[in-house]
């Protein structure tokens, strides 16, 4: 059962209007508060590395967004959904694959690959693009291949910076 199709009630957050990410926990049958704040920004990035821990553990994680909206709380949608629909990922270790035959890559290339890759991620995150299609994983590892540290790094600024304008 993925998260986009459940479609399970989270209870409005305690206290004063602010930026809330609300996760499910299914062996409680409970919401818990995973990120908090009175910007939404760090509450998105948040809720990018912690889709990504649940993702990378083998469950499915089920999110809600609330935030402020004329003095009250309002629960968002997902800015960023899947293009396929399904909400489905591949694992957290299939984005890094290569394809079959090509040339095993030394210990620092595969070190600075991984570097570009987090980079990059985390600017999604920050930008809010939390939930990736396999297409936007291929896109990653394109760039994450064919583009050096720098340019990566202002790619990686453009999109945080896109994303804190929202």
């Amino acid at each position: 059962m993925s998260a986009v199709e459940t479609r399970l009630q989270s209870p409005e957050p305690p206290g004063a209007p602010r930026w809330v990410a609300m996760f499910y926990e299914p062996d409680s049958a409970s919401w818990r508060i995973g990120a908090e704040s009175p910007h939404r920004s760090p509450v998105l990035h948040a809720v990018g590395e912690m889709t990504q821990t649940v993702r990378a553990r083998g469950g499915e994680p089920a999110v809600a967004l609330w935030g402020p909206r004329d003095g009250a709380w309002h629960r968002f949608e997902r800015s960023t959904p899947p293009a396929s629909g399904t909400g489905e990922l591949l694992p957290a270790d299939a984005a890094g694959e290569r394809p079959p035959g090509a040339a095993e890559p030394s210990k620092l290339a595969e070190r600075m690959d991984d570097r570009r890759h987090q980079v990059l991620m985390a600017g999604l995150g920050r930008a809010g693009r939390y939930d990736l299609t396999p297409d936007d994983l291929t896109a990653v590892q394109t760039l994450v291949e064919r583009l050096d540290e720098t340019t990566l790094r202002r790619v990686a600024h453009w999109l945080a910076t896109a994303g804190a304008e929202e």
